[in-house]
This record gives C-alpha cells, sequence and structure tokens, in this order.
C-alpha cells in the first residue's frame, strides 16, 4: 500500500507545479520491459550517491494467451512452497555465528534457487541475524543486492536504526497500528516493485504479531474460473490515498463549482503526480458520515496475474486482501475499528476497483479473500528468524500483536545468478517442449 506522510504530501501540494505531466505509467499488458535505459529520467531516479537504487520497474511479461487454460494446468501441478532451514538440522549451533555465515556464503546459490521455486525460505535457530549487523552479513553473503525502499518518495517507512541511508527499515511495528492486521499482498507501488525480501525478526511480540506469507501460485490456482476471467480480461486499478479537506468547495456558488472543482483537481494532481513517479488520476468523490467532498488518487490499470521473471509461471499479483475497503471493515468485527489517530492515517486509505472503475462485488470481494486465507501460513518469527522471499511470488502480511514488536526489513532489487537462473529455467522450458 503506498503510505503518504502529511509532510510529504504538504510538500507536494504547496510545491506549484504547474504541469499535468503524467511521470510514469504503467506499461500495456503485452510483453513489458523494465529496462533502465527505456524509462525516462524523474526527479526521484537521481538516488544520492552513498544510497541503494531505487526499487525496480515491475516486470509483468508477456500476456497470458488463455488465462484459463494456464490456471488449469496450475491444478495439476503439485507446488512445495516456504521450507524451512534449521541451524540445528545442518549441524551447527544456534550460537555458531562464523559456522552460519560460511554455510550461506558456501550455499548462496542453492538457497537463492529454493527462494525462486518455492516463493520463500524459512530460516530459524541463527544466532546471526538477532542484530542489524548480522543480518547485514547473512543477505550479502546470499549475494542480495539492496534497492531502496519502494515508499522512499514518499519517506513514509522508517529504518530500524533511524539512519535515513540505512537498508534495513521497519516492518510495520507501531504500537498504533498493533490491531490493524495487515493483508496480503506483494510489496509493489505504483510501477516499481522490489524482485525479493528479507524479513527479519530482532523482537517478537509478547503475543501475536505473526509474519504471514502465502503462495501466489496456489492463490491464483484456487480462484473461481469466472472470476479469474473477468478480472484479468478488466484489469484492476487501486485507489492509493483520500484527501478530505475539501467540505469548503460547497460554500461556493453552484455556477462557480464545477470551475473550481476541475481547477482543484488538476493542481492537486499535477502536484501529486510530481512527487511520486507513478501516474496518479484524482477523482472527486465523497467521505465520512456528512459526505464531505474528497479527491481520491487512483493508481493506473495493470493486470491481477502476471508471468514469473525467472520461472515464467503465472501467479496472483494483486493486493486487494490489503487494499479492499470492504475486506479492511470486514476485519475491523474481528479486530477492532482501525486507529485512525494521525493526518497521514485519514490520508493513507485505500480500495481496489476493475481497471475501467467499476466496483468488484462484496460477493467477489468476500471469494477471494476466503481463498487467500485458506492458503495463508502463519510464521510465528523469534530472534534472529529470516524470511527469505521472492516478492513476484510470495505474498506477505502481518497478525495483530500485544507488547513490543521489533521486525525489519530489506529489499532486493535482484540477486547474483539471477540471470544463469533465467537462462536454466528458459533451457528447461524448450527441453519440455521438444
Amino acid at each position: 500500500m503506498v503510505k503518504f506522510s502529511i509532510p510529504a504530501v504538504a510538500v507536494a501540494l504547496g510545491a506549484g507545479v504547474s504541469s499535468t505531466y503524467a511521470f510514469a505509467p504503467v506499461a500495456n499488458t503485452g510483453a513489458r520491459s523494465a529496462a533502465a535505459s527505456s524509462a525516462p529520467l524523474f526527479m526521484s531516479s537521481v538516488a544520492a550517491p552513498e544510497q541503494s537504487p531505487l526499487a525496480p520497474l515491475t516486470v509483468w511479461g508477456d500476456r497470458i494467451p488463455d488465462i484459463i487454460e494456464s490456471q488449469n494446468e496450475l491444478k495439476s501441478r503439485k507446488m512445495d512452497f516456504a521450507p524451512t532451514i534449521k541451524s540445528s538440522d545442518l549441524g551447527l549451533a544456534s550460537d555458531d555465528k562464523e559456522g552460519q555465515l560460511a554455510y550461506v556464503r558456501e550455499h548462496a546459490m542453492e538457497i537463492k534457487q529454493q527462494m525462486v521455486d518455492n516463493g520463500a525460505v524459512i530460516f530459524r535457530e541463527f544466532d546471526l541475524m538477532k542484530e542489524q549487523e548480522g543480518f547485514v552479513k547473512f543477505y550479502e553473503a546470499l549475494g542480495m543486492k539492496t534497492c531502496l525502499d519502494p515508499l522512499h518518495s514518499v519517506s513514509a517507512r522508517p529504518t530500524v536504526d533511524g539512519d535515513k541511508n540505512s537498508p534495513v527499515y521497519e516492518a510495520v511495528n507501531k504500537e498504533s497500528r498493533k490491531n490493524f492486521f495487515i493483508g496480503m499482498h506483494n510489496e509493489f507501488v505504483g510501477t516499481r516493485a522490489p524482485r525479493a525480501a528479507a524479513f527479519v525478526c530482532f523482537k517478537a511480540a509478547e503475543e501475536g504479531g505473526e509474519f504471514l506469507i502465502a503462495d501466489g501460485r496456489q492463490i491464483f490456482r484456487d480462484l473461481k474460473t469466472d472470476l479469474v476471467e473477468r478480472l484479468y480480461n478488466r484489469n484492476i486499478r487501486y485507489s492509493v490515498m483520500e484527501l478530505p479537506f475539501f467540505g469548503w468547495v460547497d460554500n461556493f456558488p453552484e455556477f462557480v463549482r464545477p470551475t473550481a472543482m476541475g481547477a482543484l483537481k488538476g493542481l492537486v494532481s499535477a502536484a501529486i503526480n510530481a512527487k511520486v513517479d507513478f501516474s496518479v488520476d484524482m477523482q472527486w468523490g465523497e467521505a465520512g458520515y456528512d459526505n464531505t467532498k474528497m479527491l481520491q488518487a487512483r493508481a493506473p490499470s495493470q493486470p491481477p496475474i502476471l508471468v514469473h521473471p525467472v520461472t515464467g509461471e503465472p501467479h496472483w499479483f494483486c493486493n486487494v486482501h490489503s487494499h479492499s475497503s470492504k475486506l479492511r471493515k470486514d476485519r475491523e468485527s474481528i479486530y477492532g475499528a482501525e486507529r485512525f489517530e494521525d493526518g497521514a492515517s485519514q490520508i493513507n486509505k485505500s480500495d481496489m476497483y476493475y481497471g475501467d472503475d467499476g466496483a468488484i462485488s462484496d460477493e467477489d470481494l468476500e471469494h477471494m479473500d476466503e481463498v487467500t486465507m485458506k492458503n495463508v501460513q502463519f510464521v510465528k518469527m523469534t530472534e534472529g528468524d529470516v524470511v527469505l522471499l521472492d516478492n513476484y511470488k510470495c505474498m506477505h502480511g502481518r497478525n495483530v500483536f500485544d507488547g513490543t514488536r521489533k521486525h525489519g526489513v530489506a529489499w532486493f532489487e535482484g540477486w547474483t545468478g539471477e540471470e544463469e537462473m533465467k537462462a536454466k529455467a528458459q533451457q528447461s522450458k524448450q527441453a519440455a517442449m521438444a
């Protein structure tokens, strides 16, 4: 979910941007290229030398010619998901940090192949990763290449150690968000999605706070065929922000109101698009018990299912579980109301629609929720545990919690050996077709 801070929005709205140029529209759903040489240069593309690069552009893959046939093929396959590697199973003591680091370094390609093939790998009993320094050594030994948080342009996620250039970010540990169930999602903002991530536990919550993972292949497999076809043919789009600040527009004389609303929409659209590097479409709506006028920001249309950039497998890549307003409200009946305690929380309200802006029925949303939760694995992490995941194939979320929770995350633009994996997968595909 895109998170906008109040200062970021204030800066954007106060910037006096006069152009309505949309910075980085999502490409069509044919073959997509994420090559940097073909992308325009955005303000946010100029990272400071000491920083990691931006999260890479999303690679959607070719359009799937027969989405139902692809789903049926997946139903006939056995899929393994998220194997666990325990230090004790390797004959290593939990406090043998040097031995653990040596194992990771020596088996780096094997571990990364497991991540790609199975969506995620869970590490347990590794004291090496109990502190940030050891966690960094762990993913560096694997050959993972860090990138900036996808939310970098709106500065919405703090780092674990408070250093703004740190590659290890907080993983939603705020006390004010403890009763907020974070729905299943792939990390994705506008046109950018990290290829992989490593989530680490520095301190487990006293109660709850499990890290949640789900296999996007399994979700795609289990959805109703007619819904898959409808979603894929019409695409989806998210609303990523609401600005509930425009009730005063109703005070204008009726003959002035349309002109004023058009001018405001254009100004806000230009200002927000200057802050983020994806195209945002502002639409008027009403919110709250008093139907106050608000502007809703909608991201570009995109497919809900993509082709994996290494394996070529189709899988679910859709954040309806976290973005749907209806599903979040349903969860309030279980966990209590969302605690919107500051202005930023009021802004960060999301929803999901068809790509043509049509509403998705409650019945279909409930079905997607049921299928998603059926495939969710609750991972109770303890200090030093890490979940290394392929962000394209594995969705993630977080359970509600009580107590103090300190989890971190590092995002990766890729890893050493990724091109070799692609070549190997292509060779295997060609051999199977021969």
